[in-house]
């Protein structure tokens, strides 16, 4: 974040209005948080981070990590499940949407992984904890663990963005006319990501209707910033991961081929679990909640 003067209180909206508007909707949202949750909000050297913590308070910690252009809500459909064994942390990433307030921009990928690393701390979670993302999520949580191993236990990578193989060319154009112009192709963006649950029942339509609306109201409301892009991870980098982890890919997967990201990794990380959901795309975690709720679970909880 450039030193251009004071911060306006309204920070990172664009007018005390367009705050108000999101943070009406956002807690409009947060009601269908299906159980019992208490806020935290962790200073660090990027900006105070908005945290949702659920679960046991004597339960293994788990981290959850959300997609770009989405917050800690996306985990609703998930978190019923994960919060029986686990004390659960879904937060707002620092620098996309959500109730995080960046004060200085994030501009690479260490910035992430310092970030991450002072949340933990601020979180008193301790060593050993759990790491699960999804998308850009999953990337970030990859990083992660190739720099800390010594404090993770395991992770669940559902869907993660580049990291395996590089972003189909079908998307990269997709995301371009997005960002450009969400009110117009943000619509056509959200159906085509997620067909799986565009065809899957009226309570997905919905639920997908309302992401395009968040989308559309998110971009009118907080300043335009640069996400950092993700990395496509070298053959030695995958290789290198210690830490137990399980990838998820739903068979219908968008950004790249689900089948040829699990061949990748069986040839140069085989000690990585990976599963194909059926039935799903890039929105596994919504698409097939209870299979992907299961398989996470079982992978945690294993010894």
């Amino acid at each position: 974040m450039p030193d251009a003067g004071p911060v306006p209180s309204y920070h990172p909206f664009r007018s005390t209005r367009a705050q108000a508007q999101y943070l009406d909707l956002y807690d409009v949202r947060a009601r269908q948080w299906p159980v019992p949750s208490e806020p935290a909000v962790i200073d660090t050297y990027y900006g105070p981070t908005f945290v949702r913590v659920s679960g046991p308070s004597d339960g293994p910690p788990l981290v959850l990590l959300s997609g770009a252009r989405s917050t800690s809500l996306m985990w609703i459909p998930n978190i019923r499940a994960l919060s029986g064994p686990f004390r659960t942390y879904a937060v707002d990433n620092i620098y996309d949407y959500g109730r995080s307030v960046y004060t200085r921009a994030v501009k690479d990928p260490d910035d992430l992984v310092r970030w991450l690393d002072e949340l933990v701390d601020g979180l008193e979670l301790g060593n050993p904890f759990n790491l699960m993302g999804l998308s850009y999520g999953g990337w970030i949580s990859c990083l992660y663990a190739l720099r800390f191993s010594n404090r993770l236990a395991k992770i669940v990578l559902l869907a993660p963005a580049c990291t395996i193989l590089p972003v189909s060319l079908s998307f990269m154009l997709r995301a371009v006319f997005v960002s450009l112009s969400p009110g117009l192709f943000a619509e056509s963006f959200m159906k085509w990501l997620f067909t799986d649950l565009m065809c899957k029942d009226r309570r997905s339509r919905a639920i997908l209707e309302d992401g395009v609306s968040d989308m559309r109201v998110a971009s009118r409301c907080f300043k335009p910033k640069r996400l950092v892009r993700p990395t496509l991870l070298k053959d030695g980098e995958l290789a290198g991961i210690k830490v137990p982890t399980l990838i998820l890919v739903g068979e219908n997967e968008k950004i790249y081929s689900a089948r040829s990201a699990v061949l990748r990794l069986d040839k140069v990380a085989p000690q990585i679990h990976t599963e194909i959901i059926p039935c799903a795309g890039h929105g596994l975690s919504i698409e097939q909640p209870d299979l992907v709720n299961e398989k996470a679970l079982q992978f945690l909880s294993r010894p």
